[in-house]
């Protein structure tokens, strides 16, 4: 079942009875960059009541209500990125209390819909696992290989020349084993290691 992550960083903002809730989607790489996102968040807003987040990244997930009723905020927040697919995405939601009590259906619908309207200005895209190998080669068959490359778009990450040309490249994961097979097709000494 494909995943999908967002292109870019978005924030809108709704005012519900009284309070405003500040809403933002953003890519991340991992667990580690989107706390140092919600840390920012925070520090940008010292004034909020809270900064709620729910996070999807590598298969993995997690949430924080930040002091609102256990379950109004996180948990629908993380249920929106789960239902829309994504993964390598940090949902946050900055509120500012208005004095007007919300009750717990009240901010489930509040967090919820905050995390929607924010992906509504971001294009999907699919995620595509990708791996790397480094593949050692006479020089001989070095150009060979590259014009194979350049055929594939395979992305060529770095090159070195010792007793032997040595490229590194990136593919999708799923093509590894076919790749694996052409190259040894085109250079039949190469010698392949797979690094990611």
């Amino acid at each position: 079942m494909p995943t999908y992550t967002i292109a870019a960083r978005s924030e809108i903002e709704l005012d519900i009875r009284k309070s405003r809730f500040i809403g933002i989607v953003m890519p991340v790489a991992g667990r580690e960059a989107a706390m140092q996102e919600i840390e920012r968040m925070r520090d940008a807003h010292r004034g909020a009541t809270h900064v709620c987040w729910a996070l999807m990244a590598g298969g993995q997930s997690g949430m924080s209500d930040d002091g609102e009723p256990s379950g109004t905020a996180g948990r629908p927040m993380l249920e929106v990125l789960r239902h829309h697919e994504l993964d390598g995405v940090l949902a946050m939601v900055v509120r500012y209390y208005g004095g007007i009590k919300l009750g717990a259906g009240g901010l489930v619908r509040a967090y919820t819909d905050a995390v929607a309207t924010a992906l509504k200005s971001v294009e999907r895209t699919e995620r595509v696992p990708q791996a790397e190998i480094e593949i050692g080669i006479t020089y001989a068959a070095e150009p060979q290989l590259r014009h194979w490359l350049a055929q594939h778009k395979y992305e060529l990450l770095d090159s070195r020349h010792d007793a032997l040309a040595h490229l590194r490249l990136r593919l999708p994961e799923a093509q590894l084993a076919q790749a694996e097979e052409a190259i040894r097709r085109v250079a039949s000494n190469a010698s392949i290691k797979r690094i990611i």
